[in-house]
């Protein structure tokens, strides 16, 4: 098996599946987490350490400095590089990461419009005098879809999809295709779920523990590297929050306790996004992942057609 999927909600558990996955089947891991590939963001994201990685070879992790913006495309194209290279060293590709757009762009064949310099700049001038938030409102009303993929506080994207809207009268879900793999057609997409409190209690825990680890000082030093430069990095979950507390919008609590809230309707949307991909096969808390993966995989794939 060449290439395999695990995803899901954030704190249900992927990067320690994916470690013992890799170890178990000789195989390397590529980052799915659009906010992991900013060096020096490692606390906020919970980025596995060098030595947490076990030896394991990681790719696309810190390969991008905070004042910078990947785009679906741009990672489209180089994780389907790694995968190539992985393959020719006789391993597997395991993928894992909760930005499904990420994981659909490598399975899938997704169509990338051209900009047009001129709808990007009205929309950015829109979203100057209405904000963020409304710009989402928009994107909802006209796209649901799509604005169940992109974070609220994700400027940049929804101001992207409403740009492929405007320029080919489409919802910019018209580019996700529903029928299965066309490039990867024996991948192999494992989904872990959990309860809805027990996902809750995780997230809250993650989230003090992180402070306690040091998020403050590690955003404050992300400040000096430039973070408020760039469009993306600065909006990540915890950052944006604790940035807030520095410019003294917010208490340090109110900052904690609105990235354990924002964190939850995340994990909500993403269980929304995943759930819509009938290819992806469930595990709960209460299999034995691993054993049930390698299960899985001795048996042949549920082909879905869209």
């Amino acid at each position: 098996m060449s290439v395999i999927v695990i995803c899901g909600a954030t704190a249900t558990g992927k990067s320690d599946l994916a470690l013992t996955l890799a170890a178990d089947l000789d195989g390397e891991i590529i980052n799915a987490d659009s906010m992991q590939l900013y060096k020096g963001m490692d606390i906020g994201t919970a980025k596995l350490s060098i030595k947490e990685r076990k030896g394991i070879p990681h790719h696309l992790l810190d390969v991008l400095d905070v004042t910078e913006d990947a785009s679906v495309a741009w990672y489209q194209e180089r994780a389907r590089e790694l995968i190539s290279e992985i393959e020719s060293r006789g391993k597997s590709a395991i993928i894992v990461g909760g930005t499904g757009l990420y994981i659909k762009a490598i399975l899938d064949d997704l169509i990338f419009p051209d900009t047009d310099p001129e709808v990007r700049e009205r929309l950015n001038e829109l979203a100057e005098k209405i904000g963020g938030p409304a710009m989402h409102e928009r994107l909802a009303k006209l796209d649901p879809g799509a604005a169940l993929a992109i974070d609220v506080q994700n400027l940049r994207r929804v101001i992207r999809a409403l740009e492929v809207i405007e320029i080919t009268g489409k919802p910019f879900t018209a580019n996700l295709p529903r029928k299965e793999s066309t490039r990867y057609p024996e991948a192999r997409q494992f989904g872990l779920v959990m309860d809805r409190d027990s996902l809750a209690m995780r997230i809250d825990e993650r989230v003090e523990r992180m402070w306690g680890d040091g998020l403050v000082a590690e955003t404050s030093a992300l400040v000096d590297a430039g973070i408020r430069h760039g469009r993306t990095a600065q909006l990540a979950l915890g950052y944006a929050q604790v940035l807030k507390m520095i410019d003294g919008e917010v208490s340090d609590n109110e900052a904690k306790e609105d990235t354990k809230r924002a964190t939850r309707q995340y994990a909500r949307r993403q269980e929304t996004w995943f759930s819509r991909d009938s290819r992806i096969q469930w595990i709960s808390p209460n299999q034995p992942r691993l054993e049930t993966i390698n299960d899985l995989l001795s048996k042949p794939a549920v082909r879905i057609n869209g």
